[in-house]
């Protein structure tokens, strides 16, 4: 089946493409998709709102398809769990990563908060050909190092330290990251949800 994804980010792109590797989704992108206005409340809502947004743009081209949309973010509790929803928006919309994960360092240590501790958040929206909706969430538990670590992944990765492996995301491999990350058990729930609905 193909599916068109909501999403500019190519890292997260990428990354899902390997999620959905072995799956019956086969992940494309719709060169005219139009972001929607975020809101500030819910991952949820934000992934509901781009599904249904690119779901309109791919119906209004003559395009009818199956849909998927991702919002996620960091929290870190020291800091009230922000960046959180407005993850993506951190340091301001045109902010580069590395600035931001620089921000959140320099944030991070004026609280002079001993917490260190983090979380991953994502939550997945599907639309099939049917116009079925399925909503999913993952999350996955971390601190943030004194400094970045590592050169893959992307995002907030290299200051997202994952204590089972001792080590960051960035320091990870793709495969070891897409077994535990919170991406890969939001796309694990969604593919059985799709198939529970199939049978």
């Amino acid at each position: 089946m193909r599916v068109y994804v909501a999403t500019t980010n190519f890292g997260k792109l990428r990354e899902m493409e390997k999620l959905f590797a072995d799956s019956p989704l086969e992940l494309t992108t719709f060169a005219e998709y139009e972001d929607p206005v975020e809101g500030n409340t819910s991952y949820a809502e934000n992934a509901a709102l781009k599904a249904r947004a690119l779901h309109a743009q791919l119906q209004r081209a003559g395009r009818p398809s199956a849909v998927l949309a991702d919002d996620s973010g960091l929290e870190v509790y020291a800091l009230d769990r922000r960046p959180g929803v407005l993850t993506a928006f951190y340091g301001g919309a045109t902010a580069t990563w590395p600035a931001r994960r620089k921000k959140l360092l320099r944030e991070l240590e004026r609280t002079g908060s001993d917490d260190r501790r983090a979380r991953f958040v994502c939550a997945l929206h599907f639309i099939d050909e049917e116009g079925r909706e399925f909503a999913t969430m993952g999350t996955v538990d971390g601190t943030i190092p004194p400094e970045e670590r590592g050169d893959d992944g992307f995002s907030f990765d290299p200051v997202f330290f994952y204590p089972p492996a001792n080590r960051t995301f960035a320091e990870m491999t793709e495969d070891q990251k897409n077994r535990v990350s919170h991406r890969a058990i939001a796309a694990s729930a969604l593919l059985a949800g799709i198939k529970t609905a199939a049978n």
